[in-house]
């Protein structure tokens, strides 16, 4: 089913609300309702009437009447209101003008002419392109018209005793300037819309539009009033049964979602094209999977609010992973994270990873008078700096680089005295699971001791805010990375205790495109030509953009007491499976046929699936809906200590003895169920009630 989105549109208000988005904007044009910029440049006109149409001949005509546009315009309304003065007296006199009349409208005439004429100058009316013509112009045409006639009734007042034009001339004269001028302007926007494309030779794609909502209306007449798009839009599709066999912006709904495929066919359309706010992510990932079996190109574009600002892109585009997985767009209290980082010192560590990069892009929106980033990887700073260089020397903030290992307690306190930091993000951290099952002795030295080193000189510093990077494999752990983590939530939590530094952790799932994440994996095994391996049937996993995650971090910074663990709002967990479908799908394959998919087992330290909280963790709500509290009682300082301490003791030893050790200190840790896989071919994703048995049988 489509969504209410879709059905609020059976009302009124939609071909007003659609009107008014044309008049601002074309679907790909740069002009609003009576701007004073041209929609069409020169060239552009030649695509429009050049070899793609049967009138080649007509576009040296249409060069130059582009060029000389404002003298064009001024010599047609010119020419149009004396025409439209001699019809008034023609209409008022039924053809039959007396000589005495005659004569009063000789002698009127440039009088008139020149004073309708200026009021259009004046008021801008002669600056809309009539192939974009609205309502709004309508509006705007009838305001022009209707002080045209105040000022000539003005007027022959005032001179009443050199010659008085009857009255009903001057409301005659007023109507057919209306019908005339109005016309005219109508019938080369219905021309263009219509006609045109009959008449044009160049390929025209059929395509369907889903959803009759204010963004499909206001799409489909984007796509109408420009014909260089190449497309003509065949009808709608909308699950509202109200609206079935309805006609829309001249357009007819023709079915339900559910009958992409049938309806495509009936109707030739090749494309199926989606505003990007008319449907939920199921839904659309069930037209994506719909259009693949037909082998029907999707495309999403840009919807209503779009238009509206102006923002629309130029063509619509192919539908993303992103587009199948994300959510509305997080809206930040920009004023409290404002006063948290403009005109401050921000440090950030593991600055030139994913999240570390993508922190660091996002504060300098908010002019820190200092960007402090560091990291042991100096060909990731590199890039980064000459990436922000340009940002930032507009924003006033001057860039640091720092090379610089976290482990390294006298090169971080030399960074903290010299640069003073008001704001410290922590996001320096081994996350790859198997790799840190392979060196336990590093995932303890970077996550735990690194973050206790950064830490510790936050607080010695006097650092305003200390803000920890952690991951959802924290909870309930079954790898090293998760343990050592949660001993570094631990950590700066029991050190918040007393302390005038606000020390508070962020806690979130996978982030997409992240350094390491699973689905440039997969891109890279369908571009191969498969198999896609997954590892389980039953695997779930959060996920979420990396601007996403570190808006929130942003805001959470704002949010902190001091002492809060804080778990962004990941939304529902993807199947892993599912997810390398919709892949493969992407790319224009059929799993099964183009290529497989298969199953390997879980991994060392892998889970089925993601927790975001601990048993012992209360879930409270903060002032952001998408930013929680994970209410804990923090360890004692003294015991950490004490833990930390025998962690040193075995970090260079044995991978057991760490291991074995790291399952002592940390509540929850455990290893995963032993399942192992090995699939030659793809099974069926489990429905989420054989999920719930699997994941049951298995003791998780």
């Amino acid at each position: 089913m489509v969504p209410t989105s879709l059905h609020h549109s059976a009302s009124p208000t939609v071909t007003s609300q659609t009107d008014q988005a044309s008049g601002v904007a074309s679907a790909f044009g740069r002009e609003a309702v009576n701007g004073t910029q041209p929609i069409w440049s020169e060239r552009e006109a030649g695509h429009e009437l050049g070899r793609g149409t049967v009138w080649p001949q007509l576009t040296r005509l249409l060069h130059l009447l582009l060029r000389h546009r404002v003298p064009v315009l001024v010599v047609f309304h010119l020419l149009a209101f004396a025409g439209i003065y001699g019809l008034s007296y023609l209409i008022r006199f039924d053809g039959k003008i007396p000589a005495s009349a005659l004569a009063l409208a000789w002698k009127t005439l440039p009088l008139v002419v020149a004073l309708k004429l200026a009021v259009f100058l004046v008021m801008g009316s002669h600056r809309g392109w009539w192939q974009y013509a609205s309502f709004a112009d309508l509006i705007a045409l009838f305001e022009a018209a209707t002080f045209g006639m105040i000022a000539v009734l003005v007027t022959d007042m005032v001179f009443w005793t050199q010659f008085q034009i009857p009255r009903s001339i001057i409301v005659i004269d007023w109507a057919a300037t209306l019908l005339i001028v109005g016309g005219i302007r109508g019938s080369t926007r219905l021309f263009r819309e219509r006609y045109y494309p009959m008449l044009s030779t160049q390929s025209t794609k059929r395509v369907l539009v889903v959803g009759a909502s204010e963004s499909g209306v206001a799409l489909a007449r984007a796509i109408q009033s420009q014909a260089s798009v190449g497309m003509q839009v065949v009808g709608f599709i909308d699950d509202d049964p109200r609206l079935l066999g309805r006609n829309l912006a001249g357009i007819k709904v023709v079915g339900r979602t559910e009958k992409v495929a049938l309806l495509a066919a009936r109707h030739k359309a090749g494309t199926v094209l989606v505003p990007t706010p008319t449907v939920s992510i199921p839904e659309l990932r069930a037209l994506v999977a719909d259009c693949t079996a037909a082998e029907l190109k999707i495309q999403v574009v840009p919807g209503f609010h779009a238009l509206l600002d102006g923002s629309l892109s130029v063509r619509p585009r192919d539908v993303d992973i992103h587009d199948l997985l994300c959510r509305e767009p997080i809206q930040l209290d920009g004023e409290s994270i404002g006063r948290l980082i403009r005109g401050r010192v921000v440090l950030v560590t593991g600055a030139a990873g994913s999240i570390g990069s993508e922190i660091c892009r996002q504060a300098l929106a908010f002019r820190p008078e200092r960007l402090v980033m560091l990291d042991h990887n100096e060909n990731g700073l590199f890039f980064l700096e000459r990436e922000l260089a340009p940002v930032a020397a507009g924003s006033g903030t001057e860039i640091v680089i720092r090379v610089a290992d976290i482990t390294d307690a006298h090169r971080v306190r030399t960074q903290f005295e010299r640069y003073r930091p008001a704001l410290v993000f922590h996001a320096a951290a081994h996350k790859h699971v198997p790799m840190m099952e392979a060196n336990p002795g590093e995932a303890v030295k970077n996550n735990i001791f690194g973050t206790r080193t950064v830490a510790d000189e936050a607080v010695r510093a006097g650092v305003e805010a200390f803000v920890m990077i952690s991951t959802d494999k924290a909870v309930n752990p079954t790898s090293v990375m998760g343990a050592t983590k949660r001993l570094a939530e631990m950590y700066v939590q029991s050190l918040s205790s007393g302390s005038a530094t606000r020390l508070v952790t962020v806690r979130f799932g996978n982030v997409l495109g992240s350094n390491g994440s699973v689905i440039p994996v997969f891109k890279q095994q369908i571009a191969r030509g498969g198999p896609v391996t997954v590892t389980h049937p039953a695997m779930t996993r959060y996920f979420m953009t990396i601007s996403e995650a570190t808006q929130l971090v942003l805001q959470a910074a704002a949010l902190g007491r001091g002492g809060e663990i804080f778990v962004l709002d990941m939304g529902e967990p993807v199947r892993v499976h599912d997810l390398a479908r919709d892949l493969i799908r992407l790319s224009g394959l059929r799993e099964g046929r183009d290529i497989e998919i298969v199953f390997s087992g879980l991994r060392p330290g892998e889970k089925l699936y993601e927790e975001l909280y601990e048993d012992e963790e209360t879930r409270l709500a903060t002032p952001h809906p998408k930013i929680f509290s994970a209410q804990h009682r923090p360890c004692s300082p003294d015991r950490l200590k004490a833990q930390f301490e025998s962690v040193a003791r075995v970090v260079t030893g044995s991978s057991e003895d760490v291991i074995a050790l790291l399952k002592q200190l940390v509540p929850g840790y455990g290893t995963p169920p032993g399942v192992e896989l090995h699939l030659t071919s793809p099974e069926p994703a489990p429905s989420l009630q054989q999920q719930d048995h699997v994941v049951t049988s298995l003791g998780v």
